[in-house]
């Protein structure tokens, strides 16, 4: 296996809440939800840094897709790291985050590492890290 990520699928309760979120709330570009013409099609997409998409798909979809019970699906034990470029970039999308609507789980702050960085929860529990490493570059 060569090992290369190009899609990150985040299983959401309400997908258009969740559009509202990303889009409206934090900023990411998108088409808005496609694929409603077929049966367990809809989804959104938002292109990201370096080939990266991000893509919003309904819970319920999503059993159906890799044949497993709904119960099944369920946020945690992963966290998405956004990359910025300094400490004031992170304290800027973690408030934009709040007022998206996110659950802030750990506000920014020095890290034992050197970095800084703080954590929230999106509308269905998905962690996400907001985080300035010194050691990482971050493209524009």
């Amino acid at each position: 296996m060569k090992p290369s990520i190009k899609v990150v699928t985040l299983g959401v309760q309400d997908l258009e809440r969740s559009l509202t979120f990303y889009r409206d709330g934090m900023g990411l570009v998108t088409e808005g939800i496609i694929g409603t013409e077929f049966e367990h099609g809809a989804v959104v997409f938002f292109p990201l840094q370096g080939g990266l998409i991000l893509a919003l798909w309904p819970k319920a979809s999503l059993a159906v897709e890799a044949s497993i019970p709904l119960a099944e699906i369920h946020a945690g034990g992963i966290t998405l790291a956004h990359n910025v470029r300094g400490k004031e970039d992170v304290d800027e999308v973690m408030a934009q985050a709040a007022r998206a609507g996110a659950t802030i789980t750990d506000p920014a702050r020095d890290r034992f590492f050197g970095g800084y960085s703080g954590y929230f929860k999106d509308l269905d529990g998905h962690l996400w890290e907001v985080i300035w490493n010194p050691d990482f570059d971050v493209e524009e």
